[in-house]
């Protein structure tokens, strides 16, 4: 390995954050005048509706925080056969992409706490999801921060990816 890529990969890894550990680092970006932005997701097989969906959603700050559900909370949500990845690849993988600056993998079923915890400025969720239905929303407009929806990528999702996959002999 070079090293350059050891310097790739330990930058890449070095974006994956506790939210207790990125908390401060999020204030100090504030106080610069720094807009955060925040989304979530399980993010099994990364795919290009991924892709642009979190270039989209950096497009609305200057930072990009992604929290993905942790492997325990992808199974309640998802069934037994998921993830596909484990949280720690899925975590590295998104940290790889240059339009994300953080990292975070949340337990919980919902990413209410995490949102709550970094305060984010932004809040981002994809067109599926009704305004009102946004967890956190609330508590990002309760201190004057956005909530916005961004376009998916039509026919492509991480579900359909997988039953092609199995439907190929």
């Amino acid at each position: 390995m070079t090293r350059t890529s050891r310097r790739f990969l330990s930058s890449s890894r070095s974006k994956v954050k506790t939210v207790r550990r990125l908390k401060p680092i999020l204030a100090r970006l504030r106080r610069r005048g720094e807009r955060i932005v925040f989304t979530n997701g399980c993010f099994d097989l990364l795919h290009i509706g991924h892709l642009r969906y979190l270039q989209r959603a950096r497009r609305h700050g200057d930072r990009l925080v992604v929290a993905i559900n942790s492997d325990r909370s992808m199974k309640k949500i998802k069934g037994p056969l998921r993830p596909l990845l484990p949280q720690a690849e899925r975590a590295e993988v998104l940290a790889a992409l240059s339009c994300v600056d953080y990292v975070t993998v949340f337990d919980e079923p919902d990413p209410l706490a995490v949102i709550t915890a970094l305060q984010p400025d932004v809040l981002i969720k994809g067109s599926d999801w009704g305004q009102n239905r946004i967890i956190g929303r609330e508590v990002v407009e309760r201190r004057g921060g956005r909530v916005r929806r961004v376009p998916l990528v039509k026919g492509v999702s991480t579900t359909r990816l997988i039953e092609k996959i199995l439907k190929t002999p």
